[in-house]
């Protein structure tokens, strides 16, 4: 990869963070020894742990490491300011979730496949592990079909165009026209880019090679919040870019009205036996989460895999819980992002938002 090697030193490298003591000191290691000068940016939004102190300790003997305070805290503002901060005089944006283990020379795969595609933006396939049991049980739910509806990038295959996948690299000049990320998006900020790069004529590559491993929360109301945040997002980029749900993000829509009627049915079933049967589609939708998590556990072998029937259930009903949160208070949208002008670190920045 010669030519992705020269490009490294034109490249900016941006990991949002929040309490990431347990994953950066390996992760800067891994970009700080293969990442070839690159500048490397670490956008903390307030950790209350020891990550601002480990940032600080390896940056003394890496000037080209820094660490930036987003004082908005989401990810999407972080990668933002870093660009208005130091995008000048760069081609290349890689963003660096902390949370997660990446393949060796991660950086320079990414421009690699952008140089021999000549595609403005690289994204990756993701797989889930975890540690914990139940952590196990949400990794096995998140890389299954039931979990995320088969999703492109959710799953290991070939190269090929798609219309979004997870953030890795973004040719930097079309990242800044774009506007970059919008900050008035919490969760699902990267499908809405994805929507206006290629309104601009941008073109998304999926590279296995970058494939990297995720680690999911740790607790079922984690999970619960994280996929309430999905299910908000996804509405709020519907109503923004009048894109269909496709088949696999309507089937969850109803299962939070499905699981409210449950839960009010069954007290009254006592009172009125035939009300058990508005329990029904709650009780079958838990049935069918319950049987898939078994099945997988055993052909895994694993009991804490037995627990992505759970996990499943948790992920549905937040992504519903979201979505219909959005539907029913429809905040007013303030329309997209204006271009960012590296530079110019309030530029385009909407800071009330």
């Amino acid at each position: 990869m010669p030519m992705a090697t020269e490009a490294l030193a034109q490249t900016l490298i941006v990991i949002p963070c929040l309490n990431e003591e347990a994953h950066l000191p390996g992760l800067l290691s891994q970009l700080l020894t293969q990442s070839g000068g690159a500048t490397i940016v670490v956008a903390d939004g307030g950790s209350t742990d020891q990550s601002r102190a480990i940032v600080n300790r390896m940056a003394a003997d890496h000037p080209n490491l820094i660490l930036l305070d987003n004082p908005r805290r989401i990810q999407s503002a972080g990668v933002n300011l870093a660009v208005r901060r130091f995008g000048a005089a760069h081609l290349w944006l890689v963003r660096i979730d902390a949370h997660c283990l990446y393949p060796d020379h991660y950086a320079a795969r990414l421009i690699d496949a952008a140089l021999t595609t000549g595609a403005s933006s690289v994204v990756v396939p993701m797989v889930t592990d975890g540690f914990a049991c139940f952590q196990r049980g949400v990794a096995a739910a998140q890389n299954s079909r039931l979990g995320t509806g088969g999703a492109a990038h959710r799953h290991l295959g070939h190269g090929r165009w798609i219309e979004h996948g997870h953030h890795a690299l973004f040719d930097l000049s079309l990242y800044c026209r774009a506007g970059g990320y919008d900050e008035a998006f919490s969760h699902n900020e990267d499908a809405e880019l994805d929507k206006r790069l290629t309104a601009l004529g941008g073109r998304i590559w999926l590279e296995p090679t970058g494939a990297l491993t995720y680690f999911p929360r740790r607790t079922p109301l984690a999970l619960l919040r994280q996929y309430r945040g999905y299910g908000f997002g996804r509405a709020q980029n519907i109503a923004r870019h009048r894109s269909p749900l496709r088949l696999r993000q309507a089937i969850p829509v109803p299962v939070a009205p499905v699981a409210c009627i449950g839960l009010m049915a069954l007290p009254l079933a006592a009172l009125e036996p035939g009300a058990v049967f508005l329990a029904v589609p709650m009780l079958l939708w838990l049935l069918a989460c319950g049987t898939y998590g078994l099945m997988l556990g055993w052909k895994q072998k694993s009991a804490c895999v037995a627990f992505s029937g759970l996990a499943m259930a948790v992920m549905h009903l937040g992504w519903s819980m979201g979505f219909w949160q959005f539907v029913l208070t429809r905040p007013t949208d303030g329309g997209a992002p204006a271009a960012i002008i590296p530079g110019q670190p309030n530029a385009g920045a909407d800071l009330s938002r």
